[in-house]
């Protein structure tokens, strides 16, 4: 069973109210060791998040003043955290969440889109139940070779596809994954392989298989009566 946000986040999360001053986020953030914190209103509904990023604006003499009249709207936006005094004009937002009942290639996929070292897992009303990191969602590569062999072996091969696991050898090493054996039908093989490679933990595989029947190739033409040679031709 793949594992969700759920299991790898961190329960335990710093937060600050949207009034917090911008000193006592900065020392939140050095007391807890942490880059980036979620912003909450008066019902503790998630607002945004202020990150290191957003705060070391405030060292930026070339944010000073009313800038430009034709300036664009990310440097606008920096200008108005540089003169931010409390998280709600420090903070950036709508902040990017993702559900504790998502996968971890969720979370993956949503981190490199946007760029982002961490997500705010947000529950059904809109509270931070948790955060989730790179770190975190890199702990599945983490998993024991022989865990991993085993699940291809008994949810893979023999409960998915209905093989014997005693015509296929699984083999695991740092995460990759060699297969020896035979299999039944040709097309079984890149069906096995896609499963495998869906596995936590799996970082590559290595496929040795063979198999009895090539059903991915066209059948022969037959001669039809009429195309066949006449006599004495």
């Amino acid at each position: 069973m793949k594992r969700t946000v759920r299991d790898v986040m961190t329960r335990t999360v710093v937060v600050v109210l949207d009034s917090t001053p911008f000193k006592e986020i900065v020392r939140r953030m050095d007391d807890r060791r942490v880059s980036a914190v979620p912003v909450v209103d008066g019902t503790g509904r998630l607002v945004g998040v202020v990150s290191e990023a957003d705060l070391l604006l405030k060292e930026d003499p070339y944010l000073e003043g009313d800038g430009r009249l034709f300036e664009g709207r990310q440097r606008r936006a920096e200008r108005d955290k540089h003169a931010g005094l409390v998280a709600a004009q420090l903070m950036s937002s709508p902040p990017v969440t993702i559900a504790p009942d998502a996968t971890l290639s969720e979370a993956a996929r949503l981190m490199h889109r946007h760029a982002i070292k961490r997500l705010p897992v947000v529950g059904a009303e809109g509270d931070v139940v948790g955060i989730v990191s790179r770190t975190d969602l890199l702990k599945v590569f983490l998993r024991e070779d022989a865990e991993i062999a085993r699940e291809i072996s008994e949810d893979i091969v023999r409960r998915t596809l209905w093989i014997d696991p005693a015509t296929i050898r699984v083999m695991v090493h740092d995460g990759v994954v060699r297969l020896d054996g035979q299999i039944e039908r040709r097309s079984l093989i890149p069906v096995l392989a896609g499963l495998v490679l869906s596995v936590e933990g799996v970082v590559g595989m290595d496929s040795h298989l063979s198999y009895l029947v090539d059903d991915t190739a066209p059948p022969a033409e037959l001669p039809l009566p009429w195309t066949a040679i006449s006599p004495g031709r």
